[in-house]
């Protein structure tokens, strides 16, 4: 098997999940920190992942994530304003630290993925797949198993801009993959899922 390099790229936190409409600002903040925080542990526990890396040019964050997760590796974004050439400079990085090893870029808003299940999506990557969100426009996981391979598309209506580009879209039993949050509606089915000990303890659960 395969395994994959985790690209997960984290917005500077002030400006994360505007769209959690009617949220005072610091949980907004708070609940964007959880989001990506427990991103990055179940990328970092799931047995098709061979390193992981933060994209982000949120210092503080990146302080925060490097002193919890010592095994994960933290970058700035490579191409200010430009999340897809961000993600294809950190690919360079990946592929310097881990040669042989596919590259998935995983949004930084998944707080209840479940290790089991990225890996299966992993797993199930033939040259290039993403998986749809839970909106099925957007995308939540987006792989190459080759690294030359690797050219994400992350933007409006990415999932059709991915299968557009010859990725196969990746379907299975893999809720907690496709359930990121963008709005409050989100994070309600996120923690009917189960949620992250970082985004449970936001949320008071």
């Amino acid at each position: 098997m395969t395994s994959f390099v985790a690209l997960v790229p984290v917005k500077p936190l002030a400006v994360g999940k505007s769209r959690l409409a009617g949220l005072p600002d610091d949980l907004r903040i708070a609940y964007a920190r959880a989001f990506a925080l427990d991103t990055v542990a179940a990328c970092l526990a799931a047995e098709a992942v061979a390193g992981v890396i933060a994209v982000t040019d949120d210092f503080r964050f990146a302080g925060e994530v490097s002193a919890e997760f010592p095994d994960c590796v933290v970058l700035p974004d490579g191409v200010s304003g430009d999340l897809n050439a961000s993600l294809v400079q950190a690919s360079l990085e990946a592929v310097r630290r881990w040669p042989g090893h596919g590259v998935a870029a995983i949004c930084a808003d998944l707080p209840a993925l479940r290790p089991d299940e990225l890996s299966r999506v992993l797993e199930a990557v033939g040259t290039t797949g993403f998986v749809p969100d839970a909106q099925g426009t957007g995308t939540s996981v987006y792989a190459a198993r080759d690294s030359a391979d690797f050219q994400p598309l992350f933007g409006h209506g990415s999932a059709a801009a991915h299968e557009r580009q010859g990725a196969t879209r990746l379907e299975g039993d893999w809720a907690s993959v496709r359930q990121d949050v963008d709005e409050v509606a989100d994070l309600g089915r996120a923690l009917l899922l189960g949620v992250g000990p970082h985004t449970a303890i936001v949320s008071g659960r």
